[in-house]
């Protein structure tokens, strides 16, 4: 990827004939230093270019990944955690070579305590197996990021999704954590109690860490009753800042909506073709109300009021479950649609959240934005908690497509800092997002950062180079 950042470059040294032996002879095939296994645990859903670790480690139990830590702290050998691939920003990429350890073997739910509403998983356990796994409790795990990504990963990006407006994001929805420190101990955030004054909070330092403080192994995550009803409608706008407005409203009046989507034309038209859909192609709001009977009635009558009074077209219902399985899934796939409007290209994703006063203006400068360029765009998000994204389709054989995509970005994350939001909601720092964090946070935060992670990591082996940089 064509993107001055001076961080990216690559200080790799062959890892220790010592280290490879002692791993190759305890973990046998779980051990490789193939170029294909190599390869898929250097990439990852960013448009850089793949940075392959020197080798992959497939974990199957916190004392194993206490013990491979152990291990490359001895020898001073990067360690980047691994769970499903799907990061969008570089988390996962090896820019200093290393060891990639896996745990997406480690999947077992490991307790369900439905009287307390919680339940501990290990780091692999995605989340649509969790809620397969507690189906028949009532009870399910609401945060819903689109990609079927595991629990530690969310854990470690802090990640929400489309029921954040009314469930929060993982940072209010996870317990406790069992980590592992860049010394190889292990150790526990919390207890399940809902509330605790004892000393520092460690589940919030380690949540939304990336892996470069320690390596998450097991989440302990708040359960939900299942609602009495669902239902779900989109409505559709003749412009952006009538969906907006509409959406800003909603919030204001203190609608408790469980989720509410915002798709832009160009992306309803992809989600049409990719997913066989006959939506109506311009601005949509997609609304998913829960509650009780009367409940889900009146937020969706008042809803209804709120899109007319800001010209909505005719609210389509989708009551039964099939349909509103069938909305969502196109929803979720998105990010493929997206990428068969050109295909060929690669994707530039960026996310950035705003207070919710600020949604229109943020969205319509950006707007104004991808219309003065040449490069397809698409934008949605999840836009009742003032997060959104947009995606920007570049020609990998053409450099300037880059540049362009960036200057793009650039000009969004300052938007959004300077209305008082941040350089991303969601998708996490990860590489690509490093450069705004001065900006949003100031040098003295940053230092406080740096020296937490020196703290914590004293050697640098813990996924280093992405979030803050110490050298």
């Amino acid at each position: 990827m064509n993107h001055p950042m001076p961080h990216l470059s690559l200080l790799k040294r062959a890892l220790p004939d010592a280290f490879v032996e002692v791993l190759s002879t305890r973990f046998g095939t779980r051990f490789s230093m193939t170029e294909a296994i190599r390869l898929h645990h250097g990439r990852d859903e960013s448009a850089f270019d793949p940075m392959l670790p020197d080798a992959v480690v497939f974990a199957h139990s916190t004392e194993e990944v206490a013990d491979i830590v152990k291990l490359c702290s001895q020898y001073e050998v990067p360690v980047i955690p691994y769970g499903t691939g799907s990061s969008l920003e570089g988390h996962l990429l090896a820019i200093r070579g290393g060891i990639s350890l896996d745990v997406s073997e480690m999947n077992q739910v490991v307790a369900v305590n439905a009287e307390d509403l919680t339940a501990t998983v290990q780091a692999g356990v995605t989340r649509k197996a969790l809620n397969v796994h507690i189906k028949d409790t009532g009870l399910f795990f609401p945060i819903d990021p689109g990609a079927d990504a595991s629990l530690g990963g969310m854990a470690a990006t802090r990640a929400s999704g489309t029921n954040a407006v009314r469930y929060g994001t993982m940072r209010e929805n996870v317990v406790s954590l069992t980590v592992v420190t860049a010394a190889g101990k292990i150790i526990k955030t919390a207890r399940r109690a809902r509330k605790s004054s004892a000393g520092y909070d460690l589940t919030r330092i380690f949540v939304g860490s990336e892996g470069t403080l320690g390596i998450i192994t097991e989440v302990t995550v708040k359960l939900y009753p299942h609602p009495e009803a669902i239902s779900a409608a989109i409505c559709n706008f003749a412009t952006v800042e009538d969906a907006v407005h509409c959406v800003i409203t909603t919030i204001q009046m203190g609608v408790p909506v469980a989720r509410v989507e915002f798709l832009d034309a160009a992306f309803v038209k992809a989600v049409n073709v990719h997913s066989k859909l006959t939506l109506k192609e311009s601005p949509l709001l997609l609304f998913e109300f829960h509650g009780s009977e009367a409940s889900v009635k009146e937020q969706a009558e008042l809803v209804q009021e709120i899109a007319t009074d800001h010209n909505g077209m005719e609210f389509t219902w989708a009551t039964n479950p099939e349909d509103r399985t069938k909305l969502w899934s196109a929803r979720h796939n998105a990010y493929f649609a997206g990428l068969q409007v050109k295909p060929g290209t690669r994707a530039i994703t960026t996310d950035v959240c705003v207070p919710i006063s600020k949604l229109a203006e943020s969205i319509s400068t950006t707007v104004a934005d991808c219309e003065q360029s040449s490069l397809p765009s698409l934008i949605l998000g999840h836009v009742g908690d003032g997060n959104y994204h947009v995606m920007l389709l570049v020609d990998p054989a053409k450099p300037e497509e880059f540049v362009e995509a960036e200057k793009i970005n650039h000009a969004l994350v300052s938007r959004a800092i300077q209305m008082d939001g941040t350089c991303t909601g969601e998708h996490g720092v990860g590489l690509h997002k490093m450069p705004f964090l001065i900006e949003e946070h100031g040098e003295d935060a940053l230092d406080l950062m740096r020296a937490l992670k020196r703290a914590f990591d004293p050697k640098n082996i813990m996924n280093p180079g992405k979030i803050v940089a110490l050298d």
